[in-house]
């Protein structure tokens, strides 16, 4: 007779023979996002890009009216190409702006505890030293001491004396 499948235990895993994909890192297309995007945020890509841009006009522009030109229509593949660049690189922008905002979030997150604890600090410290102030002023100073000191060695001394009134 065949086994039933049973509804209440997890079926057993079959392995394929298909081969094993290679272990991805999630985080490399991001780390390759943040630095596109802070490579198209310096001088160095505007100095470039204007470069580009130059020398395709310089060369659709240095073939004669007679001579064919690469860009038939003037500039439409510079604007094609240009506007591929740009559809490519604001996504990227905006995925490195919201990892390094992930990142602010836990450092403020961090931030935000580490003073809870500082604050939570300064207010036991300011009850200690509360606490030993008013410990201080139960405690007998040294000048107290000396004074009492004084006061029992007077009294000492005056019964240490005869009496006048005695003889």
């Amino acid at each position: 007779m065949a086994e039933r499948a049973r509804l209440d235990q997890p079926r057993e895993v079959r392995r394929s023979f298909r081969p094993r994909r290679a272990e991805v890192d999630p985080e490399r297309f991001g780390r390759f996002a943040e630095s596109t995007a802070r490579f198209l945020g310096t001088a160095t890509f505007i100095a470039w890009m204007t470069v580009f841009v130059a020398v395709w006009i310089g060369w659709n522009m240095s073939y004669g009216p007679d001579r064919p030109r690469w860009d038939a229509y003037p500039f439409i593949f510079l604007t094609l190409i240009l506007s591929l660049q740009a559809s490519y690189a604001a996504p990227l922008i905006l995925l490195a702006q919201n990892r390094q905002e992930a990142r602010d979030r836990v450092t403020q997150e961090q931030d935000r505890a580490a003073a809870a604890q500082t604050t939570a600090d300064m207010e036991f410290l300011a009850r200690e030293v509360a606490s030993l102030r008013l410990g201080i002023g139960e405690v007998a100073t040294r000048d107290f001491i000396r004074g009492e000191l004084r006061n029992l060695l007077n009294d000492l001394e005056r019964r240490d004396e005869p009496d006048d009134a005695d003889d």
